[in-house]
């Protein structure tokens, strides 16, 4: 499969995901359901190709408790933000990695990347916080530096899968390999829910459909990134998803009448569409 069409495909399940997340409960805190959707359903396959497809060494292993510990560090730091803010201020500035994950890869990894790349990142990165500033009303302190934690965590694991990927053939391989960081964030969330809420499970449900398709999107979804990183830059990849940000914009406007600071998050999505649009004249 190609780089395009991996990104292609992430970004539907990604909009898909993403549409329907904005109609749950928060209370049913549906991020654990479905990762625990993925755990039963896709991920026992990932498990088993990771297991007997993958040439182990210490290098690999480092790379898969790096990306675990990240993931972990990325799931309790965007649930932290969201006790302070709306999912429109926190979502776009965790989605800002791509700058910083340039900028990690040329330092430490010797990655090097054209002008007109920078460019394309850096001028998708300002949408992105355009958008986020359409909702800073309600929120504090707190939500920024939880989002920036989540932040540097998905650069951390985003450059890890990157390195990882000469190791492993197969793509469902690759569900194995995220599936370890997807199990170790689950088992935090729980732990964190239980110590705040004396519960091991949400308050609410969310419905069984909810269930399978965001345990099937969440998964792929992000499988199908770390493929096209095989050949592809890591922070070039991370900024064509979010593409996904500006569909699900438009869609959130025109389809479910969703209003507020409509003029703001559509002068964002301009703006990453056209960093996307320098991004890939390179």
């Amino acid at each position: 499969m190609s780089a395009s069409l991996a990104l292609v495909l992430s970004v539907a399940m990604h909009v898909t995901w993403n549409l329907m997340a904005r109609h749950l409960p928060r209370a049913s805190n549906p991020l654990w359901w479905v990762l625990l959707a993925h755990l039963a359903l896709v991920a026992p396959w990932g498990f088993w190709e990771l297991a007997t497809e993958v040439n182990w060494t210490r290098e690999f292993a480092l790379l898969l408790i790096v990306s675990a510990t990240a993931n972990v560090v990325y799931f309790i730091g965007l649930a932290r933000a969201y006790e302070h803010a709306p999912v429109a201020l926190v979502y776009p500035l965790v989605r800002s990695s791509p700058l910083i994950i340039a900028i990690w890869g040329t330092l430490f990894f010797g990655q090097e990347l054209p002008s007109v790349a920078w460019a394309g990142i850096g001028i998708s990165v300002l949408g992105l916080w355009v958008m986020a500033s359409s909702a800073r009303q309600g929120s504090d302190r707190q939500a920024f530096r939880w989002a920036l934690l989540a932040m540097l965590a998905t650069s951390v694991y985003s450059l890890s899968d990157k390195a990882a990927t000469p190791h492993i053939p197969s793509f469902m391989g690759l569900v194995g390999f995220l599936s370890v960081g997807y199990l170790a964030s689950w088992l935090a969330m729980t732990s964190y829910m239980r110590h705040r809420t004396q519960r091991w499970m949400p308050v609410q449900r969310i419905s069984l459909f909810s269930m399978l398709v965001g345990g099937t999107c969440i998964g792929l979804a992000y499988a199908l990134v770390i493929h096209a990183m095989r050949t592809l830059p890591a922070a070039e990849v991370v900024s064509y998803t979010n593409a996904g940000i500006v569909v699900a914009t438009g869609l959130s406007i025109v389809v479910f009448n969703d209003r507020a600071g409509w003029r703001r998050r559509v002068l964002g999505a301009v703006i990453i569409t056209s960093g996307l649009g320098v991004l890939a004249t390179r």
